[in-house]
């Protein structure tokens, strides 16, 4: 049975589904096949990016899953985000487009700028073919940074808005400084912000661990919906592998799951969802694609989600210390 999936409203009339797919870290057939069992799951909210270099894979599955009848594209919220290496306002346009015939669609649901950060655009050969260095470094190993204002780089996201390539376009990985800038000279409102909570939307990691609050407090100031990417903690993904806490190994949490009968992974999401932050993680097993998915079937009491949100440590996953010295670096201050 497909789980009807509760949605938020954005801030320009469309609404975006509460959980979401990712797909990040997955290629070729792996990706495919989760893509797949993700729509017969129930899933229409799908997170991906250039930067992923998946997103031939991920379109090969959707319009295959189209074709078959299994789902409509106007049922379908389908996000990709702007890379690093162009952010220069005359490279915006070309980069979504050539995400959208990656993708075998005509537009986007949501366009999300990836960091404020731009960074040089540096060809490279690779297998015989001239290909963009997306972490571009110089002969000391480090990253090549690029001047350029994200506020010009938004100027050329809303005008992709005006020509129907996208109906919504977000940021991820704003700090508070940066937002607030970015409100006081856009058009267009990013309907969302990534974070790493515990990726008109605004996308920041946030999770148990990493609450988050000041930042979404902000962003509900200003009507933008907080898009929780790391909802998992990362696993398999740490920067830190050794020093990183497990979200999935907190005691209590477990306590918690075992009280509702559900996994650890299911309470670390409902937590994010009942606040109305629509989550995206990521698997490729069919069977804890379903599991997610099934994380917004039940409700958690008043006293355990204040349990759950006294676990906060302010602690970051994704920190990209590596580009800590480029001058839109976001981390520098808390939030």
């Amino acid at each position: 049975m497909v789980v009807k999936i509760p949605t938020v409203p954005l801030n320009n009339g469309y609404e975006m589904p509460l959980i979401g797919f990712g797909t990040a870290n997955a290629y070729h057939d792996e990706i495919i096949r989760a893509v797949g069992d993700a729509i017969e799951a129930g899933y229409r909210h799908f997170d991906g990016a250039s930067f992923y270099a998946n997103e031939i894979e991920v379109g090969q599955a959707v319009r295959q899953k189209m074709e078959d009848g299994a789902v409509d594209r106007k049922d379908l919220f389908i996000v990709s985000k702007l890379w690093c290496t162009f952010m220069s306002p005359e490279l915006v346009e070309p980069a979504l487009r050539q995400t959208l015939k990656d993708l075998k669609l005509n537009y986007l649901d949501l366009y999300v700028m990836h960091w404020p950060m731009a960074f040089e655009l540096v060809k490279c050969i690779t297998f015989e073919q001239e290909n963009t260095d997306l972490i571009p470094l110089d002969e000391n190993g480090i990253l090549k940074c690029k001047n350029v204002d994200y506020i010009h780089t938004w100027k050329a996201m809303e005008a992709c808005v005006s020509q129907g390539l996208v109906r919504s376009i977000g940021v991820s990985n704003f700090n508070s400084q940066q937002l607030r800038r970015l409100m006081d000279h856009c058009t267009i409102r990013p309907v969302t912000n990534q974070v790493n909570k515990f990726d008109q939307t605004y996308g920041v990691e946030a999770h148990i661990y990493l609450s988050q609050k000041p930042m979404i407090n902000l962003c509900r100031e200003y009507e933008i919906v907080v898009t929780a990417y790391g909802p998992l903690g990362r696993p398999g993904l740490s920067q830190n592998p050794e020093n990183d806490p497990i979200l999935l190994d907190d005691p209590k949490v477990k306590d918690i799951a075992v009280k509702y009968n559900r996994t650890v992974a299911q309470i670390l999401l409902r937590y994010l969802t009942m606040q109305g932050l629509p989550v995206i993680p990521k698997s490729s097993s069919r069977a804890r694609i379903i599991e997610n998915l099934a994380s917004v079937d039940f409700d958690l009491a008043t006293e355990d989600m204040a349990l759950i949100t006294g676990l906060n440590r302010d602690y970051r996953y994704l920190k990209n210390e590596w580009a800590s010295h480029h001058p839109h670096y976001p981390f520098h201050i808390p939030f």
